[in-house]
């Protein structure tokens, strides 16, 4: 069976859209309606005239995109892609540390689970997350999950922030050596670090971007070598719109992200299973976060 040509055809029957992270393998790519950031997949959700969203991510993405688009149904092909950088802050961490410090604003990556969403004040992007600190009255800002996020925001900030220990597996691991040596090779070549990578990796950047930013970048860019430092999937994604341009990664796999794969979209389709539900009350106060999120300006 062709697979991309039957999710292609299943496509067309189900009135379904595919939403695919920057992350993804490439033949998932390939039969992706859209590509992109998290967030911005979630909005894409909102924009789109579909009855189904499978979308080609880990859980908290699919969580966000039902947030956003209740009426629609969200389908995630593999349920054991989870992030463990969101599954390393609670509901209870988060009411931990508003306790306290009941002083202190409380904004969440969106790289967190919907319940951490609605304990929070406001969400934030990789992009947006010194504007949307800076915009907060509070002199204290409780800042979940990541820690090298947090700390890029604090040294950007007068604001005191609270951060528990969270941390991306893949960016925490791009470490100076890494980048050096490819700079040592690439030596024309900038260098593009993804905000979740260590305070000392990203002092050697020339630009610190989210995966949308990067790719913004790149297709304004005079430049033609890129040193990357994020996942690896996201040099795929570039070339694909910049082909004439090269890439050079220092980042690592998210082996989560790779759980999901072109019959696993298939299955979901053909099946409509893997249905992301979100209880009613944890939805409508997340929106509140993301909502006012949106309001401040995402700036990405």
């Amino acid at each position: 069976m062709d697979l991309k040509a039957e999710i292609s055809r299943l496509k067309k029957v189900k009135n379904a859209v595919i939403l695919a992270h920057n992350y993804q393998v490439p033949d998932v790519l390939d039969v992706a309606d859209f590509i992109g950031d998290s967030f911005n997949l979630a909005e894409r959700g909102l924009e789109v005239d579909a009855d189904i969203i499978v979308f080609c991510g880990v859980s908290f993405m699919a969580e966000t995109a039902k947030i956003l688009t209740p009426h629609k149904r969200v389908l995630l092909p593999s349920l054991a892609a989870i992030c463990p950088m969101a599954a390393m802050v609670d509901v209870a961490t988060v009411r931990f540390l508003k306790k306290e410090h009941p002083d202190a604003a409380v904004v969440s990556y969106v790289n967190t689970t919907a319940d951490v969403k609605a304990e929070s004040d406001i969400c934030c992007t990789s992009a947006n997350a010194i504007s949307i600190v800076n915009s907060l009255p509070n002199k204290k800002v409780i800042m979940v999950p990541d820690k090298h996020l947090s700390a890029y925001v604090a040294a950007h900030t007068d604001k005191e922030i609270i951060a528990p220990k969270g941390f991306c597996y893949v960016h925490s691991k791009i470490l100076p050596a890494a980048v050096n040596a490819a700079k040592a090779e690439h030596s024309n070549a900038e260098i593009l670090l993804h905000p979740e990578c260590p305070a000392e990796t990203l002092a050697m950047a020339d630009q610190i971007l989210s995966t949308a930013g990067m790719l913004r970048y790149v297709m304004d860019s005079d430049n033609d070598e890129f040193i990357i430092g994020t996942e690896e999937g996201m040099i795929d994604v570039l070339q694909r719109n910049a082909p004439t341009k090269k890439f050079y990664p220092v980042g690592g796999v998210c082996v989560q992200q790779k759980k999901v794969n072109l019959e696993r979209v298939y299955d979901a389709l053909n099946e409509e299973k893997n249905e992301i539900f979100v209880d009613e009350e944890v939805a409508r106060k997340a929106f509140d976060a993301i909502q006012r999120m949106l309001k401040a300006g995402r700036h990405d």
